[in-house]
């Protein structure tokens, strides 16, 4: 009798692909940028050529460090990230032409997005692997709570533009959220992956839907659901909708259950 040959699934990197798609998202972003000038100063500005050197060393970084250290990575997230990044330095920049005296957000903007990408390979550098992380899922979900507090402590959070966001030690302030955002992130995921087939198989199905049991589901829920009454009492309307978006996306690839999106 034989027996059947067992077939290997050697997985993809396509690394080449991602790198077409970080070209296109770069040229498509430096394309919206130039257009700006053009409809705002009637020409474009000379900053253009520094700004495009700028942006593709910083997307180049990126791409081989991930080819180095992630050669198995999705392809397509890096690009959309360049994308989003190079769409939001655009609009800021479109802001700052059309105030008198011209403003400089898109520089600083710039700034956070260099140490954004240096922090991203030394995380994908350092990081040989991230399954520890799992391991820290209640801490990391508490200090991201923690976090979103921050700005409601008398005395350290103080109010802008309408929103209580934001922490000021001496002349200097920042949005601690930014930062819970990571944390909570990872803490989604460490306890989905930890629960993803729980989440998936058991259960009660109600009109059509398999919904999970509550003593699976609730301590993630939980700490979601405290993050968004933070971020309402902080009137932060828009990152409340990031994180509601952000844990059904997560609870839909954990549990690959249609019904989620929709409920």
């Amino acid at each position: 009798m034989s027996v059947p040959a067992q077939v290997t699934v050697v997985p993809r990197k396509r690394r080449t692909a991602e790198l077409a798609l970080l070209a296109f998202a770069l040229g498509l972003g430096l394309a919206a940028f130039a257009v700006v000038d053009l409809n705002v100063l009637g020409g474009v500005s000379p900053r253009l050529p520094l700004v495009a050197a700028v942006c593709a060393g910083l997307v180049l970084a990126a791409h081989l460090a991930v080819r180095w250290r992630l050669p198995y990575a999705d392809p397509v997230l890096l690009p959309c990230v360049v994308l989003l990044n190079g769409l939001g330095l655009t609009m800021i920049h479109r802001i700052d032409l059309i105030n008198s005296p011209a403003l400089n957000g898109a520089r600083q903007q710039l700034i956070w997005t260099v140490i954004g990408v240096v922090a991203f390979v030394a995380v994908v550098v350092l990081l040989r692997d991230h399954r520890p992380l799992q391991g820290y899922t209640y801490t990391l979900g508490l200090a991201g709570v923690v976090l979103l507090l921050l700005p409601l402590l008398p005395g350290l959070g103080v109010e802008k533009f309408g929103a209580r966001i934001w922490i000021q030690i001496g002349s200097y302030s920042f949005q601690p959220a930014e930062a819970a955002k990571v944390l909570l992130a990872i803490a989604f995921g460490s306890y989905l992956v930890e629960k993803r087939d729980v989440l998936a198989l058991a259960g009660w199905r109600v009109l059509g839907l398999d919904l999970p049991r509550a003593r699976d589901l609730g301590p993630i829920l939980l700490m979601w659901l405290v993050s968004l009454a933070v971020l309402v009492r902080q009137r932060d309307l828009g990152t409340s909708l990031l994180f509601f978006g952000l844990f059904v996306m997560m609870l839909y690839v954990a549990t690959e259950r249609a019904g989620w999106p929709v409920l």
